[in-house]
């Protein structure tokens, strides 16, 4: 295939998912939700294919221009367009997509500043997946959105899964926009510095670090703590979705 206006495999992060069972994977998970799909860097077409057999409004998007107009050709029924994941509307109900491994970090904090869609499933760098999941311990991301999102792990992808073959394992990721937030949208900014002030404060102990960022005493500090059923011993990766949110509510009232 001819080389994209926009560079070749390397620059453009190319790496096409060829495992069966996984497309399987990601085609059952889409299938468990409802409303138009939009597919991010749909490639050749591995997941497209599938997802058209779900007979519901189906947007493909893909930067590589060639591309593009093979899947035109090959799938007329389904829209395809050339566009860039980081700059076209993330406006459908269900985001799907095999994400360069590169981009993983601009896109979901794309997706996660967008509020048109209700269910995400992504493939990404292992790495990234495992760690917005919150396995081994939350991450600040994680934890800034997840009064607004659930993160699930599906499932870890081995490199020889794609081709061309990456350097690091993929994971299997979904976000679900909860129906009910734990912390008020208009507060969501002001709750973000929080968790990053929480994240990278200096001090002993949570409780000096929280009363640092919110300018309460470590009196009040640690009430919060206690009420919100947080170990004071703990370190900000350990705070569940419910215990951050109850911290921040406890130390704004």
């Amino acid at each position: 295939m001819p080389r994209s206006m926009h560079g070749g495999r390397h620059e453009l992060g190319q790496n096409f998912l060829t495992h069966r069972p996984t497309i399987e994977h990601i085609t059952d998970l889409v299938r468990l939700t409802t409303g138009p799909i939009l597919e991010l860097g749909a490639g050749d077409g591995a997941l497209t294919r599938p997802l058209a057999t779900l007979h519901r409004p189906l947007t493909v998007i893909d930067i590589d221009e060639h591309r593009v107009a093979r899947l035109r050709d090959r799938l007329p029924h389904v829209r395809v367009e050339r566009a860039d994941a980081l700059q076209h509307p993330l406006d459908a109900p269900v985001i799907v997509g095999n994400i360069p491994f590169h981009l993983t970090t601009p896109v979901l904090r794309r997706l996660l500043a967008a509020r048109g869609w209700h269910r995400a499933v992504l493939l990404t760098q292992w790495e990234v997946a495992r760690k917005r999941a919150g396995v081994g311990g939350g991450t600040m991301m994680t934890a800034q959105s997840a009064p607004w999102f659930e993160f699930e792990l599906c499932g870890r992808v081995a490199a020889h899964h794609f081709s061309p073959r990456p350097a690091v394992d993929g994971g299997l990721l979904s976000i679900t926009r909860r129906g009910s937030s734990l912390v008020a949208h208009a507060e969501r900014r002001a709750y973000e510095n929080f968790v990053r002030g929480v994240f990278t404060g200096r001090g002993t102990g949570l409780a000096s670090i929280a009363a640092r960022v919110t300018r309460v005493g470590i009196p009040v500090a640690k009430r919060a703590l206690i009420k919100a059923g947080i170990d004071q011993r703990g370190l900000p990766r350990d705070l569940t979705a419910r215990q951050w949110a109850a911290l921040w509510h406890g130390l704004r009232s």
